[in-house]
């Protein structure tokens, strides 16, 4: 087993690629409640999916298990080929995360939050600096870096946690509802961003929305 130049993925020399996300019979109860019902996904590494459904459709208790926030209670989900239930942390050090609520840290500057992903993900003492600016810009936040985050508008702060959850170079990036309360341009610029990121790296995306344009 070898790792993909680049990517840490997980790879067997000579195998097929296995799928960015597999899942089969995912299913998840909340008291009497079934929140998610038997359901299977497959996506493809490299691309990017969209998971369409109304508000309480299960999409982000889905997301949750993906990114092993919550525990499997039925069904099978493996990212890369590694099964969640039992290799969460190596799971882990593949994913990029957005969820819908706001997650960045208003009293400190851009580079700051950014900085305390690159710690929180282990990124290497040396390569930190680097990858910081690496990410800030991407999402075209380098003449801002340095301004408290509580300053950002809310296409900023979106962008803003799009680079915390880059600056580990994630082989998956979640994004859970990412344009939920953005006017039109702020949308059209985190889109932007996420289609420069798959031209760029070829990061496999997987986004959950209720704008049927956006899926």
């Amino acid at each position: 087993m070898t790792a993909e130049p680049g990517t840490g993925v997980p790879h067997d020399a000579g195998a097929a690629r296995p799928p960015a996300i597999e899942i089969r019979g995912l299913t998840q109860r909340f008291g009497e409640n079934v929140a998610v019902d038997s359901i299977d996904l497959s996506v493809g590494a490299g691309e990017c999916f969209g998971l369409l459904g109304p508000n309480g459709a299960g999409k982000t208790t889905t997301i949750r298990v993906l990114v092993t926030l919550l525990p499997v209670q039925a069904g099978e989900v493996a990212v890369f080929g590694l099964d969640v239930r039992r290799r969460a942390m190596a799971v882990r050090r593949l994913l990029g995360y957005v969820p819908q609520q706001l997650s960045i840290e208003s009293a400190l500057t851009g580079r700051e939050n950014v900085m305390w992903f690159a710690r929180l993900f282990d990124v290497p003492r040396r390569e930190r600096a680097a990858r910081v600016d690496e990410a800030l810009a991407l999402m075209d936040l380098a003449d801002v870096a340095d301004r408290m985050a509580g300053s950002y508008s809310g296409g900023m702060i979106r962008r803003l946690e799009l680079a915390q959850a880059l600056v580990n170079r994630p082989a998956l990036l979640v994004l859970d509802e990412p344009t939920v309360g953005l006017d039109p341009v702020a949308r059209d610029s985190v889109w932007g961003r996420v289609r420069d990121l798959q031209d760029q790296y070829g990061t496999t995306v997987l986004l959950t929305t209720h704008y049927m344009e956006e899926a």
